[in-house]
């Protein structure tokens, strides 16, 4: 609990000061990857926000040698209170009504799972099998990719109205979700007996290739996405995407059996499908901006 709560810490503070940093710097572009790394490399504002996010990936490693995959996404997508609050007093980010409800939403959707889990019944997998991660890896990460070029495509329309980031969120969310199950997998090998046997299994599985990739492309286009777009709704949309995906596709694959008992069962499902409609129905669009007060509109002859 206390590496979760830390977690959630250092992923909240490394998401606003990186967007902070983001703020200062000419437009990155995932077209012009060596760009964009040379531009955030010289900013020590987003160094210190990349090694908060990296140490929170650390804080996760432990997270998962000793919870349920669903109790720790549970616990991980609590922070998104923390976030909201930072964006707000860090970055002067304000959220609409209809988007606080379906935060509130969410957390509840989260509390759900939560309570549908008991110490003593939900048990911790160590290994999934390869095919299996890979079937539900490769093609996630291929959707991840195909989505944020359809919102690049999308937004370079002129006359389109200013996107809030759902789309970047999503398609960022699935990247995490794939680096999250190879983290689980990583934490398996660390409670093998030799360091030698442990490193020589983990480099002859998928998972620090998937790590690579994930980390590679999920920088590249979290960055180019949090310039762009709020941080306290891309960050939400992203986390959820994360958290649904690893603890429904997580839990299938590392065969942590679901709750056996109705009323624990139901709170669970009912979490999973009540933060995939509130996901769904979050508004995809920034209002345009008004005119100021007293200014004449201009009618044509």
């Amino acid at each position: 609990m206390a590496a979760a709560l830390l977690a959630n810490v250092l992923y909240s503070t490394g998401f606003v000061l990186e967007k902070r940093a983001l703020a200062a710097l000419p437009q990155v572009s995932i077209r012009r990857p060596a760009r964009l790394l040379a531009l955030v490399l010289r900013s020590p504002l987003w160094i210190g926000g990349s090694l908060a996010l990296a140490s929170g990936f650390g804080a996760q490693l432990a997270v998962y040698r000793t919870l349920p995959i669903a109790a720790a996404q549970g616990i991980f997508v609590s922070g998104l209170v923390l976030l909201v609050l930072l964006s707000s007093r860090l970055l002067g980010e304000e959220t609409t009504g209809r988007e606080r409800y379906a935060l509130g939403a969410i957390l509840l959707a989260l509390l759900m799972v939560v309570l549908s889990l008991r110490e003593d019944a939900d048990q911790v997998s160590r290994r999934a099998p390869y095919p299996l991660i890979l079937l539900v890896c490769v093609p996630s990460l291929a959707a991840g990719v195909w989505l944020y070029n359809a919102a690049e495509r999308r937004t370079r329309h002129r006359h389109r109205a200013p996107t809030t980031g759902v789309e970047y969120g999503v398609a960022v969310g699935l990247l995490y979700g794939v680096s999250s199950l190879a983290i689980k997998g990583v934490s398996s090998y660390l409670t093998a007996g030799g360091l030698g046997g442990a490193i020589l299994g983990l480099l002859r599985s998928p998972y620090p290739y998937l790590l690579v990739f994930t980390g590679a492309f999920g920088l590249i286009m979290s960055q180019a996405a949090l310039q762009r777009c709020r941080a306290s709704l891309i960050v939400p949309v992203c986390t959820t995407v994360t958290a649904l995906f690893t603890a429904v596709l997580g839990t299938l694959s590392f065969g942590e059996a679901l709750p056996h008992e109705p009323l624990r069962l139901a709170l669970r499902l009912a979490g999973v499908v009540l933060a995939v409609a509130v996901l769904l129905a979050m508004p995809k669009h920034d209002p345009a901006p008004q005119p100021p007060i007293g200014a004449k509109e201009l009618t044509p002859p």
